[in-house]
């Protein structure tokens, strides 16, 4: 974990104009391989900035220390600690978040790990194989449960996890400072089982660019993928694309007739995605070589 003065250095540098995500990890990965702890981090900044960007950064120095959810201590990781996820950082190289936010269980992060997609509008045969999918994997002690927390899909893979018995990882598509928990999680809520990320300023509001964006780092974070339905359209989709191309493992339901909330399923299937049909002895879903 590190220095809270450097976390908030990172975020100031973020928010200047024209910075970005990927340029503040050139300079984050700069000072690592040439200064490390010789010189302080915030230092290392502000000397690649011009005089007018000094100001915009000390005119919007945000203030994270002691930040709490539920009492619960928020703690930070950049891409320059040892404990930051490897799988994400290998993945998206200069586009991983520089900065994760988390509360909650981070010991969680060392379980395998398998992610979830749907649609918000997810059919009541999704909501079915979801749950027989979530409850089989959540059976592993070492495996956590990665979803968005958004309605439909995600909703019930954290549900449907706690309930289980197992464990979750929500990634959040805003800042941390806006968390909360969903009313219909807290008959099951168990922070001891539950990890919450994000990657934006704490501060940040949802926005659909964001939702991509969290849907990346979803599939960074993870072994494998579940897309439970995806729309001809949309995050869902995107999501399934996205794992392809990584060379992520990615699982989809295979339908009889796909709903109108799935017919996304086909294109991915076509794509290289592994089916996930009923076993006609057990009624459960096949998802043996997931786990």
């Amino acid at each position: 974990m590190c220095e809270i003065r450097d976390v908030q250095a990172i975020y100031s540098f973020m928010k200047i104009k024209g910075i970005g995500v990927a340029r503040t990890n050139k300079e984050l990965l700069s000072y690592s391989q040439q200064f490390g702890s010789m010189l302080k981090l915030e230092d290392w900044l502000l000397s690649v900035l011009s005089t007018e960007q000094k100001a915009e950064f000390f005119s919007q120095y945000e203030t994270v220390e002691g930040l709490k959810i539920k009492s619960l201590d928020v703690l930070f990781y950049t891409v320059l600690d040892q404990n930051y996820p490897a799988m994400l950082k290998d993945l998206l190289k200069l586009n991983a978040p520089p900065v994760l936010s988390m509360v909650g269980n981070v010991q969680l992060l060392a379980n395998r790990k398998v992610g979830f997609s749907g649609s918000r509008k997810v059919s009541e045969k999704g909501i079915a194989v979801t749950r027989d999918c979530v409850e089989q994997l959540s059976q592993e002690q070492d495996v956590s449960i990665v979803s968005g927390y958004a309605q439909g899909v995600d909703k019930e893979v954290h549900y449907t996890a706690l309930q289980a018995g197992g464990s979750t990882i929500i990634v959040l598509p805003n800042g941390i400072s806006s968390f909360y928990v969903r009313q219909e999680l807290k008959d099951v809520w168990d922070w001891n089982r539950v990890l919450v990320i994000s990657e934006y300023l704490p501060k940040d509001k949802w926005s659909v660019s964001r939702a991509m964006n969290r849907n990346n780092t979803i599939i960074g974070l993870s072994n494998a993928m579940v897309v439970i339905e995806a729309g001809q359209t949309g995050g869902s989709l995107d999501a399934g694309l996205r794992a392809l191309e990584d060379k992520k493992p990615l699982y989809v339901p295979v339908y009889a007739d796909y709903p109108e909330s799935a017919l996304g399923n086909r294109l991915l299937l076509e794509k290289g995605a592994m089916g996930i049909r009923r076993n006609r002895s057990t009624k459960r879903a096949n998802i043996h070589a997931i786990m």
